[in-house]
């Protein structure tokens, strides 16, 4: 297969990741076309290991981190804040390879062992990057969150993740009509929902009731997603499976208020981008 067949299905993708990551299309396309020229130019980048879209990644970011400036945080935000919209500007605030690591695993679906081979990084550190990410993000977009979960142990245990990325909760309810009543009494930014509860009741429905007067994200957490994909629409947008990961949790609440317009904008406290 020529390199043009190999590449072509990612280059859509490309451009997307790499406006994205530079707050303009002109800037992105710039990278985009340098990226293509150097594959052209030296074919054997594409070959080895990496699957071709990683390679392709990589490629365009070892360009993009060829230059001192795309590291200057406050250059990249002075730059083009005048033409990026609020979630760009909060993207181009967060530190660099934090924010690629972020984009990789968010908008482009890339899996840790992926984002590592685009990086060229060891798989340690994705982690600790996208969990960095995320505290940058909780700086920039603190919120409330309420958390509908009737096992203590793993209320207990989103609780410490939530409050780890700097994020407030608000309340714990194990019941449809507790978590409907915590939210009636202060809206909250977030919400973490199981979906089956102590009593019997549905922490569905409670979503369901909650947003019927607020509109919020919501993040279901479940041992049972079978009952929520079930190929009808709509299907939430965020799921994640019991037994969750740490990690997985803490990227999927950055991930959902990054893209979330209504989450308040107002500095956690105690939170600091440090290196």
């Amino acid at each position: 297969m020529s390199v043009a067949a190999t590449i072509s299905p990612h280059l859509p993708y490309l451009r997307r990741f790499a406006r994205a990551l530079t707050g303009s299309q002109a800037s992105g396309d710039a990278y985009v076309v340098a990226t293509l020229e150097a594959v052209v130019g030296g074919q054997s980048v594409l070959s080895g290991d990496l699957d071709a879209r990683v390679a392709l990644y990589r490629v365009f970011l070892r360009i993009w981190g060829s230059l001192p400036l795309n590291h200057d945080t406050a250059a990249i935000s002075d730059r083009d804040a005048s033409d990026l919209e609020a979630a760009d500007r909060n993207l181009a605030a967060i530190s660099a390879l934090p924010r690629v690591a972020f984009l990789l695993h968010s908008v482009e679906g890339f899996s840790a062992e992926e984002i590592a081979g685009a990086l060229d990084r060891p798989a340690r550190e994705v982690g600790e990057l996208i969990d960095r990410a995320g505290r940058e993000i909780a700086a920039q977009i603190s919120t409330d969150v309420l958390i509908i979960e009737d096992e203590p142990v793993i209320a207990i245990d989103l609780e410490t993740l939530v409050e780890d990325l700097g994020h407030r909760v608000i309340g714990i309810a194990s019941t449809h009509a507790e978590a409907v009543a915590a939210a009636a009494g202060q809206a909250p930014g977030l919400v973490l929902a199981d979906i089956r509860l102590a009593d019997g009741s549905s922490g569905l429905e409670a979503v369901n009731d909650i947003l019927g007067s607020t509109d919020v994200p919501v993040i279901f957490i479940t041992a049972y997603p079978e009952r929520l994909l079930t190929g009808e629409r709509p299907e939430p947008t965020f799921l994640i499976t019991k037994p969750f990961r740490g990690d997985t949790v803490k990227a999927v609440i950055s991930q959902a208020l990054f893209f979330d317009r209504r989450a308040s904008r107002t500095p956690a406290a105690g939170v600091a981008a440090t290196d």
